[in-house]
């Protein structure tokens, strides 16, 4: 009798804690996964967000994790070509069964990998992008932090037109990222009864720009819109420069400001970079503070845009998981994430609901010092 008593007490155990088990979730750990480039011309994108994020979940850890568990984060070169990424995804969710994918880098990289892991039920949280193509149609699995190409792209445009410029042209990577960039300054200046004045493109992963600085001189524009990365930017604006241009050059924040204005040099006077996250240099909000004090602990002392990025996904990652409860699924997750209103991540505000996973409109304009520094 006691036997058979036991024998039912162990399986009770056992059921209970396969129908709370969870890919991912141990007893005292979470797996995430991340894939982003850590080699190639985005690298310094992939490494600045993977930096981010791994110092505010050391910090988490350091602290004895969230509700009694560890934050693991396995991190997969894709070199910023979706041909790795979608392999990437594939193994982090069957091989690893990670719980959650968090801070991937890119457009063309996320993209392709949506419908793998929308049919694994996986949370994708927080990617460096801000594409209309991953926010609309409404995905349950995907959560934004930052604002959108279109809210940058308008703020960029309402700069231009209030300085008087009237000739926009536009300098975009020919792939999902650069047209997503396009057509949110389409848009922007569809609404002021405004056209683009010219077009050039660069293909990805190279600086072959010759032939957009041609089709973009001809116009002597007043600004170019640049909807690119760092490497192929500080090309274009060096060339552009030399046809004798006086041209005003924007871009959005997934350039890679820190790394773009190391690449521009004496070149980078002036130029602007439109922000969806604080100003990581300056001491006026707790995120910042945070960020700098946690990051010089980690040895990072080069403060930059994309690695407070990383930082601010994993905070608001953490926020969830804390509300979320010790009996986490990523169904349970997912629930505790939509019911978090305006909350306030240290002067970071981040909202969602069932039907909207924005997160944040925030969006502020800098622009490269005469000393490769930024302002604000």
């Amino acid at each position: 009798m006691l036997k058979l008593a036991r024998f039912t007490a162990a399986l009770a155990l056992l059921c209970s804690q396969h129908a709370i088990a969870e890919n991912g979730v141990t007893r005292d750990a979470i797996l995430l996964g991340q894939s982003v480039a850590l080699t190639g011309s985005a690298a310094q994108l992939g490494i600045q967000m993977r930096n981010g994020v791994k110092t505010y979940f050391d910090y988490v850890n350091g602290r004895g994790g969230v509700n009694g568990r560890k934050l693991e984060l396995i991190t997969l070169d894709d070199g910023y070509e979706p041909a790795r990424t979608v392999p990437n995804t594939k193994k982090l969710i069957d091989e690893h069964k990670v719980f959650a994918l968090i801070g991937y880098v890119g457009t063309p990289t996320s993209v392709p990998v949506v419908p793998i892991f929308t049919e694994a039920k996986v949370p994708f949280i927080g990617p460096f992008t801000g594409a209309e193509v991953l926010r609309t149609p409404f995905n349950r699995y995907i959560f934004h932090v930052r604002a959108s190409y279109y809210d940058e792209t308008e703020k960029i445009v309402e700069q231009i037109v209030s300085t008087g410029g009237r000739n926009v042209a536009v300098f975009y990577q020919d792939d999902a990222y650069g047209q997503a960039g396009l057509k949110g300054v389409e848009i922007a200046l569809a609404k002021r009864n405004m056209k683009i004045a010219a077009l050039g493109t660069v293909e990805r992963n190279t600086v072959k720009v010759e032939g957009a600085v041609k089709a973009i001189a001809a116009t002597q524009p007043n600004a170019v819109v640049m909807i690119s990365v760092y490497t192929s930017c500080a090309e274009f604006i060096r060339q552009l420069k030399k046809t004798g241009s006086a041209a005003q050059f924007y871009n959005v924040s997934f350039v890679g400001s820190n790394a773009l204005a190391s690449a521009l040099g004496g070149d980078g006077a002036g130029v602007a970079i439109s922000q969806v996250v604080p100003f990581p240099w300056s001491g006026s909000t707790q995120v910042v503070r945070e960020y700098q004090q946690l990051s010089a602990k980690a040895g990072n002392a080069d403060f930059n845009f994309g690695a407070i990025e990383g930082f601010l996904v994993a905070k608001v990652f953490v926020e969830g998981l804390k509300r979320t409860g010790r009996n986490l699924t990523r169904e349970s997750f997912i629930d505790a994430m939509e019911k978090m209103h305006d909350v306030d991540v240290g002067g970071f505000y981040v909202s969602y609901s069932p039907h909207n996973h924005v997160g944040s409109k925030f969006v502020d304009l800098t622009s490269i010092t005469r000393d490769g520094k930024f302002m604000h």
